[in-house]
């Protein structure tokens, strides 16, 4: 067996190699049941094997290959008769969602069936037999981006391989992939002081796309979207009375108070002093 891995210091967040290594294995050779933290793809050379995951069994054989998802528990066993004999490579990164999506892949569909014409496994015995090469010699740089682009080329393989069909539909599910990020970038950063260029920039789009995306897919601006979605957390926030109008304020990412309440009133209709008063009289009302 060879299993070659990798540190990430010197690799760029978009997609990074973990690891990769081929295999001839014995019969009923197993791993698992067991849970990963990356995407981790397996392709088989020859012979068949099995791959369990979300309660589904996939009987697969030469010319497939299996995806595992992170944090999913998944189980694989080689054939007793006719073992597999696979290649796999372990990567993650903060568009591999997208390039997988373009691929084909989900987690309720986590197979590839390689296309007579494609060269997946090519690919892939390429990176792994550079990447060992390089591991008898001493990194750098150069080659980083080498097997970095290795990856990127077998990727790109995968999703010409998902064929006219799925790339006519590709660039529709990566709509939905960019505006979801964003959704999930909002919700994660929208207590610091963000801006849509900063979104934008970390899905690595322009901004002009991303509010393009957002009026067809959501029918409002970014802008407004992170406006209206800081105010109604500021809501939350002002119905805590421990909290002052200026913790509010630096609580949903800004960093002026009056700036927070002059946008409060104009997307709320009232100050958030108001806004306040009113809860509290009406929680007394209740009691």
């Amino acid at each position: 067996m060879l299993d070659i891995f990798f540190t990430n210091e010197q690799f760029t967040t978009d997609l990074n190699l973990y690891h990769c290594g081929i295999e001839p294995c014995k019969p009923g050779h197993s791993y698992g049941p067991a849970v990963r933290d990356h995407y981790l793809f397996h392709y088989i050379l020859s012979g068949k094997g099995s791959f369990f995951v979300n309660n589904q069994h996939y009987a697969l054989q030469q010319g497939q290959g299996f995806l595992i998802y992170p944090e999913l528990i998944t189980y694989y066993e080689a054939d007793q008769v006719d073992p597999w004999h696979y290649v796999w490579v372990g990567f993650n990164g903060l568009k591999v969602e997208t390039y997988l999506e373009a691929a084909g892949f989900s987690r309720e569909n986590p197979i590839l069936t390689q296309r007579t014409g494609i060269n997946i496994d090519r690919h892939l015995l390429t990176l792994v037999h550079t990447a060992e090469e390089y591991n008898n010699t001493r990194y750098n740089y150069g080659k980083t981006l080498h097997l970095q682009g290795l990856l990127y080329i077998t990727i790109s393989e995968m999703i010409e391989n998902a064929g006219p069909h799925r790339t006519a539909l590709a660039n529709g599910d990566l709509q939905d992939v960019y505006i979801r990020k964003a959704l999930e970038f909002i919700k994660t950063n929208y207590s610091r002081p963000i801006n849509i260029k900063m979104i934008a920039a970390s899905l690595g789009l322009s901004r002009s796309y991303l509010t393009v995306l957002f009026k067809n897919r959501l029918q409002i601006g970014p802008q407004d979207y992170l406006i209206q979605f800081r105010m109604e957390r500021a809501c939350d926030f002002l119905r805590n009375p421990l909290l002052s109008i200026g913790d509010v304020a630096r609580s949903v990412g800004y960093s002026d108070p009056l700036a927070f309440s002059k946008i409060f009133k104009k997307v709320k209709g009232l100050s958030p002093s108001q806004y306040r008063q009113n809860h509290q009289q009406a929680q007394k009302g209740k009691e």
